[in-house]
């Protein structure tokens, strides 16, 4: 698209009280932003019932046009772009939700708009548990090709990002204020990470500040961006549970991972299963429910996606499908094992150096992932 296109979507964005809605509406009436601002200033539009302080920015749109020629420099000078919705880089899933946003304001690889996508949500208070099946997760799917994308926030959204990112695999973080902003600031090093090795997308133009009514707006386009929305550790009224039925509203596919029965942090994706939500204990849950060929999920890499990359020998394998996420005993594993006491201490201590198991007090031993 031309500088001029873009300009005239990014000023018709400015226009204050028109919204996503709103502007999409005008567009299937008019056609194009340019199209829009010449009939209104023409008087042509006053009859469709536009809202008086809306017409009078429409109809001399030069300050909103100067904002956004300026605005459109300094993203290009940052080294990001606009992709607005009639542009053909607009992502098609995205694009058939009920609300897409009009611009996108990106910074990266910009291809990873186009590939399978599976998002990744959950508690920012995450517990251990929840982190490390987040990050795990994340890594078996990024190992399989899969780009992984997710809000960057704390706890479960960092954990996918950062898993993904251990296999130098792909992911999007999509934000709730502008490119130039960082939020949290904790995060401000997996920000870069994922600005030099990933994606970065918003609908907020430069400038604008994290407030709290924006994350529900940004949780659509998480969803929109996505084949399937994996649900790890969530309460029952949470906001990644409104992303999970956004995703269902658009026909996405849902998915939950199991948590313990006595935290509440697990009340949301227990509440999904009981809706039919598909149960997730791999990667390879997912992959079959998506059906994904090799060729769509793009360059796929010769792991054991079950177990985040990590390429186990048969005994290893087998031990590891004997242990629970719940504490067991080691002469309990050993028994529903058959592979010996000395057999056991040797591979347990490859399961922990890998990160699949946690040895307890008490020489109890549960599973990560």
């Amino acid at each position: 698209m031309s500088d001029k296109e873009v300009i005239d979507w990014m000023a018709l964005s400015f226009v204050p009280g028109l919204g996503s809605k709103g502007i999409r509406q005008l567009i299937e009436r008019f056609g194009s932003p340019s199209a829009l601002f010449s009939a209104c200033s023409d008087g042509a539009a006053e009859k469709l019932g536009i809202r008086t302080n809306i017409l009078g920015n429409l109809s001399n749109p030069l300050s909103l046009q100067k904002n956004a020629k300026a605005q459109l420099k300094r993203i290009v000078a940052g080294g990001a772009e606009v992709i607005c919705f009639s542009d053909d880089k607009y992502p098609q899933l995205l694009r058939e939700i009920t609300d897409p946003p009009p611009l996108l304001y990106v910074q990266g690889r910009t291809d990873l708009l186009s590939s399978l996508c599976v998002a990744m949500v959950g508690s920012r208070a995450a517990t251990s548990y929840g982190k490390r099946s987040s990050f795990s997760l994340a890594q078996s799917l990024a190992s399989a090709g899969v780009t992984v994308v997710s809000g960057l926030a704390l706890g479960i959204d960092s954990e996918a990002h950062n898993g993904a990112l251990s296999v130098q695999g792909a992911t999007i973080g999509v934000l709730g204020c502008g490119l130039d902003v960082v939020y949290p600031k904790q995060n401000k090093k997996l920000y870069d990470q994922i600005r030099n090795h990933g994606l970065l997308v918003t609908e907020y133009p430069l400038g604008t500040r994290p407030d709290g009514f924006r994350f529900p707006a940004r949780n659509r386009i998480i969803a929109g961006l996505s084949r399937g929305v994996v649900v790890v550790e969530a309460a029952r009224k949470s906001g990644s549970l409104i992303t999970a039925e956004m995703a269902l509203d658009e026909g996405r596919d849902i998915f939950a991972v199991p948590g313990q029965i006595d935290s509440f942090k697990s009340g949301g994706a227990h509440w999904l299963l009981q809706q039919g939500a598909k149960l997730v204990q791999s990667a390879d849950d997912i992959l079959v429910e998506l059906d994904c060929s090799s060729q769509e999920r793009g360059d796929q890499r010769s792991t054991d996606a079950g177990f985040g990359g990590i390429d186990l020998g048969p005994d290893a394998r087998k031990l590891l499908q004997n242990i629970d996420v719940y504490p067991g005993s080691r002469n309990e594993l050993i028994a529903s094992s058959g592979l010996g006491t000395a057999k056991v201490t040797e591979l347990l201590l490859l399961l922990e150096l890998e990160g699949l198991v946690e040895i307890l007090p008490g020489d109890e031993i549960r599973r990560i992932v």
